[in-house]
């Protein structure tokens, strides 16, 4: 290769060597400011967070029924074993009515959507993820997220609130769930929910 094509091959290579670091300091450099196309800070104003936080409390009545032309928990795996008396692993998904009264015919509020397991080998005790899907009022399409164990025998069980949606942006929490009847034949059952949320 002669002087002349050597000078014509490296001009290029220099220039896109130039060009490749330029864009690379650059690229750094807005990950350093928080600036890059992934990530950036924004004003807490434009989310409504500028807002007093307030602490609501919600009263209803969780309805799971098993029995019937229209069950709302339905199971979708079985138990891991046959012989379980915790029924490990099994999972139903669930759309339970939300109620004002503890009867089935009171206020429709909303719907709990969402599933439960049994996680544990040695008692009955759920995994809970859930949606409080609200219909009523200003919090009609607004949602309450729980996740969390719930030892079903317990008197009082207390379960996180994740989060939301709609009014319920950032909410945080707790639910308590207290057993208000429980058909030990057809598995069905009423389940009084006192929940305590922080939300704007």
């Amino acid at each position: 290769m002669n002087t002349m094509n050597t000078h014509h091959f490296l001009t290029p290579c220099f220039f896109l060597l130039l060009s490749f670091h330029a864009l690379t300091s650059s690229a750094t450099t807005a990950e350093q400011e928080g600036t890059s196309d992934f990530v950036r800070p924004i004003d807490r104003k434009l989310l409504g967070l500028h807002k007093k936080e307030k602490l609501s409390h919600f009263k209803f009545y969780w309805h799971d029924i098993l029995s019937g032309r229209s069950p709302t928990s339905v199971p979708i795996v079985p138990p891991a074993y046959k012989n379980s008396t915790t029924f490990f692993g099994a999972i139903s998904m669930i759309d339970n009515p939300l109620t004002l009264g503890p009867s089935l015919s009171s206020k429709l509020v909303g719907r709990a959507q969402g599933f439960y397991g049994s996680a544990s080998q040695s008692e009955l005790s759920a995994l809970m993820a859930m949606n409080f899907a609200f219909i009523e009022g200003k919090y009609n399409g607004s949602t309450i997220t729980i996740l969390g164990r719930n030892p079903v025998f317990n008197k009082v069980r207390e379960m996180p609130v994740i989060g939301g949606s709609g009014l319920f942006r950032f909410a945080r929490g707790y639910a308590e769930a207290r057993t208000n009847w429980f058909d030990l034949k057809s598995g069905d059952a009423v389940v009084e929910y006192n929940v305590y949320v922080f939300h704007y």
